[in-house]
């Protein structure tokens, strides 16, 4: 098992690009692997940019199906093809039906899976909600959230044996949700919006409200509206920008 090292930020900012912010995308480093945490659709803008190379990642762990957060990953797969010449397989976990999803996209793209004789192995994993499943060289468990049903959205939960790290991915508020981050060293939240109003996303002044009842260490807000970015230096929490990157 790896252990988890640096975690940078490649895209910050919600599905509308607020702020001029790419959109959802985590590099998670170990000490055996690199694991991106979703790959929207400006992602291999955002790795060109902060010069991380594709070929340093082993796994794209997807939280759910919405574009800004699964819609890069069929023009990485071509990138890795013709531009890198991949012949390191590549593992693309996410809920159940993730590789039909991923190859309709394609397909609708213009750019089908099917079409190519690839260079590099491509395999696709399911998780298997609430329980941790080792997925390449990383302990991943995830959990339903509070978004909309057909984008199958999840949070996840990785770890190395020392270190643990969740991600909500994109959810409104739960009542569940303090229990699912449990322990863990750092908790990674979307906070799209300043004060509360659609439940389908978090605020500020709801994770504040429950601030108290969570139990993790460090908590940072990424997936970032306008109204946040306005008030993101006067934030009590931290805020994740675009190319942050944090030794862990």
């Amino acid at each position: 098992m790896p252990r988890v090292t640096e975690l940078t930020f490649v895209g910050t900012g919600d599905a509308f690009g607020a702020g001029g912010r790419r959109q959802s995308a985590i590099l998670l480093r170990g000490t055996r692997g690199t694991c991106l945490l979703d790959c929207g659709m400006t992602t291999a803008t955002g790795l060109r940019e902060l010069g991380i190379s594709r070929n340093e990642i082993d796994t794209i762990l997807i939280s759910h199906f919405h574009g800004d957060h699964y819609g890069g990953i069929p023009t990485l797969l071509l990138a890795a093809q013709y531009a890198d010449h991949r012949s390191e397989p590549l593992r693309i976990a996410g809920p159940v039906g993730v590789e039909t999803r991923v190859r309709d996209l394609a397909r609708a793209l213009g750019y089908g899976l099917d079409d190519h004789e690839w260079n590099f192995p491509i395999q696709f994993h399911e998780y298997r909600t609430g329980d941790e499943q080792e997925i390449g060289e990383w302990s991943v468990r995830s959990f339903e959230t509070h978004h909309p049903a057909h984008t199958c959205p999840h949070g996840l939960c990785v770890h190395d044996g020392d270190l643990r790290l969740t991600y909500s991915g994109d959810t409104g508020w739960f009542d569940g949700l303090p229990a699912e981050v449990g322990e863990s060293d750092v908790f990674v939240t979307e906070c799209t919006y300043l004060d509360r109003g659609f439940p389908l996303h978090l605020s500020y002044e709801e994770i504040q409200e429950h601030r108290d009842t969570f139990h993790c260490g460090r908590i940072i807000l990424t997936h970032l509206g306008h109204d946040m970015q306005s008030m993101r230096d006067r934030c009590e929490l931290q805020t994740a920008d675009d190319g942050l990157t944090l030794g862990l």
